[in-house]
């Protein structure tokens, strides 16, 4: 080739790839419609968060209780923050993060409605729990008043432990002794007033967070067992349930030895 031909060349193959470069430059920072989470703060529902009882319950003789029943949450960035292509790509690598669609975490794309809505659903959880375990112990709603405080934690996924939290304080394992047999125990899922437990997202986080914080068992929905199982802690069992009988049953078992489900 010509040597007056091959400098032109060369210097348009190096814009060209200095081209490419940028455009991967600018991708590789550009934002992008997902959200990064992480394992999130767990709540003892028997106890304290940020310094304030979880649970204040009037009407009934409330027991004295020993063991932990820890609500598990994850950690998001914020619903009007995207992250870059680079950040997706180190959290899919990284076995403590999930990368997932940023509508999955927050329906609402404005933030302020999205914070409306989770702590919408933080209080009908709430209601639903007091509901749950009431029924469940035979006690009546007019007289047995229950607050529950969990601070600035929202959505509907601790109903399950709010649920069990209310009932051990009332009534324990019914004989006298706590749910938990003195242990840490943790979980997640929703509760409706019948006592139906429902899957809820983020279940391989929230199991970190559990182990992190000293659970040894984890009462997981039924038909998220699959999902549970992806990186689980060495040392954390799983318990699935689908009602709060299930739960009660399965806690009592572990207590004494019996048989136990498991995923």
């Amino acid at each position: 080739m010509p040597p007056a031909l091959t400098a032109p060349k060369t210097r348009a193959l190096g814009l060209c790839g200095a081209l490419v470069v940028a455009l991967f430059a600018v991708a590789a920072f550009a934002p992008l419609p997902f959200t990064l989470t992480q394992p999130g703060v767990t709540a003892d529902t028997l106890g304290t968060y940020q310094g304030r009882p979880v649970l204040t319950i009037t009407g009934a003789p409330v027991r004295v209780t020993d063991g932990q029943l820890r609500a598990t949450t994850i950690s998001a960035t914020n619903a009007g923050e995207r992250i870059s292509l680079r950040r997706a790509l180190d959290g899919w690598l990284n076995e403590d993060e999930a990368v997932v669609p940023t509508d999955l975490v927050y329906p609402e794309p404005d933030p302020a409605d999205a914070e409306q809505e989770t702590a919408r659903q933080m209080t009908e959880s709430q209601d639903s729990a007091t509901a749950a375990a009431l029924n469940y112990l035979h006690l009546s709603p007019e007289q047995v008043k229950v607050k529950v405080d969990l601070g600035d934690i929202g959505g509907p996924s601790a109903g399950q432990m709010l649920t069990l939290g209310i009932i051990d304080k009332l009534s324990g394992n019914g004989r006298g002794g706590d749910l938990t047999a003195g242990h840490t125990v943790a979980g997640t899922g929703t509760v409706d007033a019948d006592g139906k437990i429902g899957a809820v997202g983020g279940v391989p986080l929230k199991t970190q967070a559990a182990a992190r914080d000293g659970a040894t068992v984890f009462l997981v929905p039924a038909q998220e067992c699959s999902d549970a199982k992806v990186n689980l802690p060495e040392g954390l069992r799983l318990v699935p349930v689908t009602t709060v009988g299930e739960s009660v049953a399965a806690l009592n078992a572990l207590a004494e030895g019996g048989t136990v489900p498991t995923c």
